[in-house]
């Protein structure tokens, strides 16, 4: 993982903006659709560090049940060996890959976390909220999960059922199970929904989860007899705990429920779960009466993001349309990746991914309207003003509109993007104050201006130049969260830092718009290009 060093927050008192994305099963390599949500988190985190909030962000990996043990049988090794090899080679080097700045990766084979979830348990059982019976119903393996008939396929004969997410057959299990009171918390429920209208976004699954509840809520089924490969139950060794019931815990033991009671009170309870949609009931439903039966406070969001589509079909290994990010990554770059997905596809929409689309809009929005930009304004204060940043003395309207543009686009952007997790929306603000620069310079015609040698000519072009310059220097703080190699690239040609304001990091969403915090007489130097023409990008 790439966290930054400066994340900690153990030890301080107040509350931390606490994000985490799902705990990914390891039963093969990330594809496109993890990347997504991961990189949406470390988005959201990064802009919340940089409106000087303390941070912290976790993710991690889902290493028990029956799917993770026959995906190790098959390749002839352990379940742990299995989960060993691809958390190492495959989990953590893609999040390191794609920059993702995460304080925790929590493994639920680690003790931190297998001890903790026996307790909470044991608690739960000794409540009465656990009591034993047995079950029968389809299951299907790839979803861990127990279906209802309204959530199945017809299949090729009149007895086979198919889950409806993963379109391969449910299997019929009959076992002697240990049942959490789930019935119970169902009027709880869902006065707490009404009391939070915002628990769950965004509103179309929202209302799933009403019209679920509402249906009334079945007992949960939270242990399985008949394989060994979960955390057994304290008071019943002959039974593992539902791969769920284990999963969902790692958000406390992750925070420091049970081992450090005062990081606990600070990070808990999180400020936002990111799921993924088809598993938004496990969050919204189970997770919360979970909390509940055990006395604690409940998340304060939970926001189910769409799913990524190829030919119509979620993106995922077992549909065969599981892409790696690295095959895109390799051909864009890693900061263009991070836009592009956030910027494509509204969060919580289902989206299509295109190649012909990515295309279009690293070409469009990240090499002509950005690059170009950041290129010419570093080539013209080169050429005319041998490389130092003149001052702004002849400014009027036109500059003023400038700023004005730049204080829009802020303010949108910190709601969009910090507030209501619209990255899309965030992104579009952004992009238009890029498009408003363009425009401006286009209007002003430095070039032209350039060749009045007057005193008021050459005011005019200092001017012109500084505002460009400075509107480069308030985009690099903005996309500094999504494109952090980029936005220090563009940081490092403004001179930003070596003329006094300091690393990047520092930069706030607070003071962003403060007009002329690009000191006159920085170096502006022309670095390597932001976003090559992909003709000349290695393919490698």
């Amino acid at each position: 993982m790439a966290a930054t060093a400066d994340h900690s927050t153990t030890g301080a008192s107040a509350p931390a903006y606490y994000v985490s994305t799902p705990i990914y099963y390891v039963n093969d390599r990330p594809h496109l659709g993890h990347a997504y949500t991961t990189v949406a988190g470390d988005v959201l985190t990064r802009w919340h560090r940089q409106r000087g909030e303390k941070v912290w962000y976790l993710t991690g990996t889902d290493e028990h049940g029956q799917k993770i043990m026959r995906t190790a049988e098959t390749n002839g090794v352990s379940p742990q060996e299995w989960c060993d090899k691809l958390v190492e080679e495959a989990w953590k080097p893609l999040w390191e890959h794609l920059e993702i700045a995460n304080d925790d990766f929590i493994r639920t084979t680690e003790e931190r976390h297998t001890a903790r979830v026996q307790e909470f348990v044991q608690d739960l059982y000794d409540k009465g909220e656990i009591y034993k019976g047995g079950y029968s119903g389809p299951y299907c393996v790839g979803c861990e999960e127990f279906k209802l008939p309204s959530e199945l396929l017809d299949g090729a004969t009149a007895d086979e059922k198919l889950c409806a997410v993963h379109k391969r057959p449910v299997e019929w299990l009959e076992e002697e199970n240990y049942f959490f009171r789930l019935s119970a918390y169902g009027p709880q429920l869902l006065e707490f929904y009404a009391a939070n209208p915002d628990f769950i976004q965004p509103a179309s699954a929202r209302n799933e989860v009403l019209r679920f509840v509402e249906q009334d809520l079945k007992d949960l089924s939270i242990s399985r007899s008949t394989f060994d490969w979960g955390v057994p139950l304290p008071w019943d060794e002959k039974h593992v705990l539902y791969v769920w019931v284990d999963a969902l815990q790692n958000y406390i033991t992750a925070a420091g429920y049970g081992s450090d009671p005062e990081r606990f009170a600070e990070l808990w309870p999180a400020s936002v779960h990111l799921v993924g949609k088809d598993i938004l009931r496990f969050h919204a439903v189970i997770w919360p009466a979970m909390l509940m039966a055990a006395g604690l406070p409940l998340p304060k969001r939970v926001v189910a993001n769409g799913w990524l589509m190829v030919g119509g079909e979620k993106m995922s290994k077992s549909n065969l349309t599981g892409i790696a990010p690295t095959d895109l990554t390799s051909h864009f770059g890693v900061d263009a990746y991070r836009y592009y997905f956030l910027r494509a596809i509204p969060f919580g929409t289902d989206g299509s991914f295109s190649w012909e689309d990515f295309t279009a809009r690293y070409t469009s929005e990240l090499a002509n309207d950005f690059g170009n930009l950041a290129s010419r304004v570093a080539a013209m204060v080169g050429k005319y003003f041998d490389g130092v940043l003149p001052s702004a003395t002849a400014a009027g309207d036109a500059e003023q509109a400038v700023a004005d543009g730049l204080t829009r686009a802020v303010e949108t952007a910190d709601r969009k993007i910090g507030e209501e997790l619209d990255f899309a929306g965030g992104l579009a603000a952004i992009f238009e104050f890029v498009k408003q620069v363009n425009g401006y310079l286009t209007e002003q015609e430095p070039w032209k201006v350039a060749k009045d040698d007057s005193a008021e000519g050459r005011a005019r072009l200092a001017t012109i130049l500084y505002t460009a310059a400075e509107a480069l220097r308030a985009t690099a703080v903005l996309l500094n969260p999504v494109m952090p190699s980029t936005a220090e690239k563009l940081w490092a040609s403004l001179g930003a830092e070596a003329a006094g304001l300091g690393a990047l990091s520092a930069q706030t969403v607070a003071t962003v718009a403060d007009w002329g915090r690009l000191p006159a007489g920085a170096t502006v130097t022309k670095g390597e290009i932001l976003f090559p023409r992909l003709e000349e990008k290695p393919t490698a």
